[in-house]
């Protein structure tokens, strides 16, 4: 077992509890995530003392959605578990946010450092006397691990695992024994920030791959600009708008990158997505001759089934660890200084303009009246309409995610969604901590879309938005089970059939009351129609919930697409 630092040697002593949570708050976090379990108590003690609320989620793995959620909207998130059982139970919330580079600081409150040499047989363990068995099932997905089992080394390695998880975009997982929770370090550390910056590149390296871009840049036709995911997750987007802006390119966003770019802008054309695009916006960029490409996760869901037809021939990627020019690959080239100075050095280019990205109704489907039934091709243009600046907009993996592919959003809208990692349920627990994120950051409209199927997974969280006193809108789209696996297979098969809850019936049984909450039930369009207008609605003063109700077999184009090509994938042979 280590030794004790002595008091003596500190000029400033400080617990390692306090040490860790102070660090957390000096990057920004202000709420911590998490389950209370006997190894981690003590430490959450500490919690308030260092600035910090602690949330207390309804289970681990909605904690670790919400911590997810909260990161997306605030840059960096914690969450806390207890060893074994808690741990496990947030561990697909963890690989979701290493999936889609989301920052997360795991902390596992564990048994003590003797307790583990020694083997005791302890609850929540598999009775083995093995402690490092878990902490392995979360190696693959954390981008640093710090085991806090000695005093000496315990700062060190949690600046260390605070900067990786903000420089990767990632996960980290720490572990925090019982008996070292008050155990001394140097707090004088605590003057010094971490530093979150990323090296430059190598001056020569980069200036070369720069140059290679504009000379492929400047001989172009009609090049335009493809936004994805990453953009977002390693912080380029004053980069990538300077860049967009300057050169007027026209400009697209991946189903990934809804809302990385500035979509009021007059060259922003809309969501690329191989067949699942609109047609102006698939014709534009497939004919394109030059497609600078920043941040791309080029995943079955974020390509409507692989169906991009782009030839790397014609495609410069612009990524966190590397630039490739055609076939040619940069390694060790960050996209951040290299965009910089395209910027600075591009000049005048061809531009050939593309389409408008509207939020036009058609007008077959433009006729409003309670006889008509909500569709999703009149639903998401008028949600577009709807949405007001800086609105935070969280959309489910299935109907909602793919139908807000046609929502033109206004300045300053954040889009949340897991395109990669899929999970159904997440959005609900993801809802709760941009929730919080943007009551902590001037309480921005927090919005979710999300299917019953999906509600279902995770509807308990709604009691924790309630408890805290957010003020999300919840719309539920009910539609009578799991549309996007309807549409992969088995359209009327049983495992795709729900228990249809009474929904809104949910709030008050969740703690909601008329002075904190309100519910609606949304059958037609005339009714949808009254809320979009109703100014009190609108304002969102308390957590508003929405019933709307949906065809079973109706769903966005982009979905019957996709799921149709991952249909044909599972099937190959």
């Amino acid at each position: 077992m280590a030794s004790d630092i002595r008091t003596s040697e500190l000029k400033s002593p400080i617990d390692i509890a306090e040490y860790l949570f102070r660090r957390l708050h000096e990057v920004g976090i202000r709420g911590i995530h998490g389950v209370p379990g006997d190894y981690n108590l003590v430490a959450l003690d500490y919690i308030p003392k260092c600035g910090l609320n602690w949330v207390g989620n309804v289970n681990e793995l909605n904690a670790g959605y919400a911590a997810d959620g909260y990161a997306r909207v605030k840059g960096i998130s914690a969450v806390v578990t207890t060893f074994g059982v808690g741990e496990l139970s947030l561990l697909n919330a963890i690989a979701g946010g290493y999936s889609e580079f989301v920052p997360i600081v795991h902390i596992v409150g564990t048994p003590s450092t003797l307790s583990q040499k020694d083997g005791m047989l302890l609850h929540h363990t598999l009775g083995n006397g093995n402690f490092e068995i878990f902490s392995e099932m979360s190696k693959n997905i954390s981008c640093a691990m710090a085991k806090l089992n000695d005093p000496h080394e315990a700062a060190t390695l949690i600046d260390n695992a605070i900067r990786e998880c903000w420089v990767q975009s990632r996960p980290v997982y720490i572990t925090l024994p019982t008996d070292m929770v008050q155990k001394k370090v140097e707090g004088e550390r605590l003057e010094r920030p971490i530093d979150l910056r990323h090296p430059p590149n190598e001056t020569e390296k980069e200036d070369y791959v720069v140059g290679v871009v504009l000379k492929y840049l400047h001989s172009a036709k009609n090049p335009i600009i493809l936004v994805d995911a990453c953009a977002q997750r390693h912080r380029v987007l004053k980069e990538v708008h300077e860049l967009i802006e300057k050169s007027e390119l026209p400009t697209f966003v991946a189903p990934m990158g809804k809302g990385a770019v500035d979509e009021t802008l007059p060259n922003y054309g809309g969501v690329y997505a191989g067949d699942g695009s609109n047609e102006g916006v698939r014709e534009r960029v497939e004919s394109s001759d030059l497609i600078l490409s920043i941040g791309a996760i080029k995943s079955d869901f974020n390509t409507a089934g692989f169906t991009y037809r782009i030839s790397q021939l014609s495609t410069i990627d612009f990524h966190s660890h590397y630039i490739r020019v055609k076939y040619s690959e940069y390694p060790g080239v960050r996209m951040q200084g290299v965009l910089k100075k395209i910027v600075a050095k591009m000049g005048k280019l061809n531009i050939q303009p593309g389409p408008k990205a509207t939020n036009d109704i058609a007008p077959e489907h433009q006729k409003i009246s309670t006889d008509q039934v909500i569709t999703h091709d009149w639903l998401w243009s008028r949600v577009g309409q709807w949405l007001q600046p800086n609105d935070i907009v969280i959309t489910e993996t299935g109907t909602a995610n793919f139908g807000i592919w046609e929502t033109k959003f206004p300045q300053g809208v954040l889009a949340l969604s897991q395109v990669l990692w899929g999970s159904i349920g997440y959005s609900v627990g993801a809802c709760q901590g941009a929730a919080l994120a943007a009551k902590e950051t001037g309480n921005r409209r927090t919005i979710l879309f999300v299917g019953d199927g999906s509600f279902e997974l995770t509807a308990q969280e709604v009691s924790t938005m309630i408890r805290q006193n957010l003020k999300p809108i919840i719309f539920v789209i009910c539609n009578e089970g799991y549309t996007i696996e309807r549409y992969i297979h088995g359209m009327d098969a049983a495992y795709n059939d729900i228990s249809e809850w009474k929904y809104k019936d949910l709030i008050p049984a969740f703690g909601g009351t008329p002075h904190n909450s309100k519910t609606y039930q949304v059958k037609n369009k005339q009714e949808a129609e009254d809320l979009f207008t109703d100014k009190t609605f609108a304002q969102a003063e308390v957590l508003q919930f929405v019933e709307l109700y949906m065809p079973k077999e109706d769903a966005p184009k982009a979905l019957k697409l996709t799921a149709e090509a991952s249909a044909r994938t599972n099937a190959k042979q």
